[in-house]
């Protein structure tokens, strides 16, 4: 396919997503790619994950690999089996998070406006790994407004651009690869060996992804050059090489700090602030953030819709 052919599947993915999600009654009869693909790492992690330093990261080498070969090859086989933009579209439309992202910040805010903490601290766990028992609501709001920051890269992004470029193995390969991070490539004593490979890759799949997500909330703020600015001198300081990029200049179009220190179950991270000279964050920032992140994912459906031109005037 051409290129205006993925532009055109990846806006028709975007689109379903937006209007359905991925129902719950579908979830309930089939489950969905995404708990598909933490079964395989799963076990290939229970597999592989064993013995010496040098012998984990071989194996979490191996798994990386083999889920990527697999992934693309299921993928490109699917384009063979139902091959045009349509059908391309729906296959890559659960692998697009734009609806449930937006309800998960939403099931944030809405105790937090109401005062109810107790309900805000159980939605944010939903969607941080942070400790929510020791978050107040400044904390909470912190914590759901860096989330919605980095998912709106790797979550929306990072696979539209991959299926951009690739078509539904890009999308679907980047998915795999963005999957096994979060689930192995944690420097925990377990992973820190074993989960090199899928960090290591997912850092480079998200390297464009990452900034361009920066650019967009930027553009579609009241405040582009602060956010661009923001950006620019405080995202190299996260401990991320990516997600600090979007994060920044969502504090910098919100005029907010995020990042700054955080409390885990089990440790303390002294993270620096980005936008550390702005207030924190409170209910009315998750309404904002909710605005600007449907304004940056509406101009990328756009982006889409221009590049697949071609398409409807051949």
């Amino acid at each position: 396919m051409a290129l205006a052919d993925h532009c055109a599947m990846m806006a028709l993915a975007m689109a379903i997503d937006a209007l359905v999600g991925w129902p719950g009654a579908l979830f309930r009869w089939i489950g969905h790619p995404v708990t598909w693909l933490g079964w395989l790492i799963a076990l290939g992690d229970r597999m592989l994950n064993r013995g010496r330093s040098g012998w984990r990261r071989c194996g979490g080498v191996a798994l990386a690999l083999g889920v990527i070969a697999l992934v693309a090859g299921l993928a490109t086989a699917l384009t063979r089996v139902c091959p045009g933009v349509v059908a391309g579209g729906v296959l890559a439309w659960p692998l697009v998070a734009t609806r449930s992202l937006d309800e998960h910040v939403r099931a944030v805010a809405r105790p937090l406006i109401e005062g109810d903490l107790a309900g805000a601290r159980r939605a944010v766990a939903m969607i941080v790994g942070r400790d929510p028992d020791r978050l107040d609501g400044a904390g909470i709001a912190r914590a759901a407004a860096e989330s919605l920051a980095e998912n709106a890269s790797d979550g929306i992004v990072a696979p539209v651009l991959w299926g951009m470029v690739f078509g539904l193995p890009g999308i679907a390969v980047y998915k795999a690869i963005n999957t096994m991070d979060s689930m192995i490539g944690h420097r925990t004593v377990r992973h820190a060996a074993f989960g090199w490979a899928a960090a290591r890759i997912d850092d480079g799949a998200n390297l464009v992804p990452a900034r361009l997500t920066g650019v967009l909330f930027a553009l579609v703020s009241v405040a582009p050059l602060r956010a661009l600015r923001v950006m620019a001198r405080d995202a190299r300081h996260h401990r991320s090489p990516n997600a600090g990029w979007p994060e920044a200049a969502f504090a910098g179009a919100l005029n907010v700090r995020l990042s700054g220190p955080r409390i885990y179950a089990d440790r303390v991270a002294d993270e620096p602030w980005l936008n550390s000279a702005a207030h924190d964050p409170d209910p009315t920032t998750l309404i904002q953030g909710l605005a600007l992140y449907r304004r940056a994912m509406l101009v990328l459906w756009v982006g889409l819709m221009l590049g697949a031109v071609p398409l409807w005037i051949a």
